[in-house]
């Protein structure tokens, strides 16, 4: 496979920029309370769409992160402190939004002792208590591997653990810092030994370099861990001091790798150019939800 330093960005990575009423709302709604999202601070391509959706993700735990992966806009640094008030501006939000699907994220916090579980925690119980009926998405770091941090956010009981594994095995640690592929996919294990019932979500970036062939595997090394829902994407560079795009993978093999994903056993798989860990991440749920049936029913048959 052979690419050019900088290719052309292709036609299919247009974005239609939509700033009606629901995005500014949204907007003075994390500002008055404020809030950071992941939207914003990684210069996410689908903010527009999600935001005139009056959908978002909540990034918690400041917006410095202790680590500077080569693919991530988010600052680094080391974060001065702790905002233990977070959690129910961030369930205030969610109520004034009227979500029944809520995402939240954070930034790596490898500063303090439990990587921030804490506050993942009673962020799911604050956003709980004033909207039962929402389901709650973490997407959590690795927590540097300390399981006692795991357990505190799986005790907490979110609807869906998301964690990334980003890229393939043989890229991981030139694309992220400090995060190891082998941690990710135990801290998957984990995630579903401690709470058998609620399901596991991975992501991939796509166009760093690697192969078909590694995205297979890939795959495979998390259906091995039981991760139960994908989303595949394709990787822009945020700035001149991020890592290069290698290549921009074409709609069809997306689709492609969606098939190949579905036929490993994942419930879900969301494929596609501008696709994100949290995109379309309510319909997912709901997707996987109906595969699972729809499996379950085929076994019994």
């Amino acid at each position: 496979m052979t690419t050019s330093a900088k290719p052309r960005k292709p036609e299919w990575l247009k974005i239609k920029l939509t700033t009606g009423e629901p995005y500014q709302e949204l907007k003075q709604v994390m500002r008055s309370k404020t809030l950071h999202t992941v939207c914003e601070e990684a210069r996410c391509p689908n903010i527009y769409e999600c935001w005139a959706n009056r959908t978002a993700t909540f990034m918690i735990l400041g917006d410095i992160c202790t680590r500077a992966c080569r693919f991530c806009a988010v600052k680094t640094g080391l974060p001065t402190e702790l905002d233990l008030q977070e959690p129910e501006r961030v369930a205030e939000a969610a109520e004034q939004m009227g979500l029944k699907h809520c995402v939240v994220t954070s930034v790596a916090r490898d500063d303090l002792q439990d990587g921030g579980a804490s506050i993942f925690a009673a962020t799911i119980k604050a956003i709980r208590k004033r909207l039962p009926f929402c389901s709650v998405e973490v997407l959590i770091p690795d927590f540097l591997g300390n399981a006692d941090s795991l357990k505190i956010v799986m005790d907490a009981k979110p609807d869906i653990l998301n964690h990334n594994i980003e890229t393939v095995s043989r890229l991981s640690n030139r694309v992220r810092a400090k995060a190891k592929y082998p941690r990710s996919l135990e801290l998957i294990q984990r995630a579903k030994e401690m709470q058998p019932n609620i399901p596991t979500k991975s992501s991939i970036m796509l166009g760093l370099g690697e192969t078909y062939e590694e995205v297979l595997q890939a795959m495979d090394d998390l259906r091995a861990v039981d991760c139960n829902i994908l989303t595949l994407g394709q990787y822009l560079q945020p700035s001149s001091s991020h890592l290069n795009v290698f290549r921009y993978v074409h709609p069809d093999e997306f689709a492609a790798l969606k098939e190949e994903g579905l036929k490993r056993g994942f419930s879900h798989v969301e494929s596609a150019p501008f696709v994100r860990s949290s995109y379309h991440a309510h319909e997912q749920v709901k997707s996987a939800e109906a595969r699972t049936t729809d499996l379950r029913k085929e076994s019994q048959s």
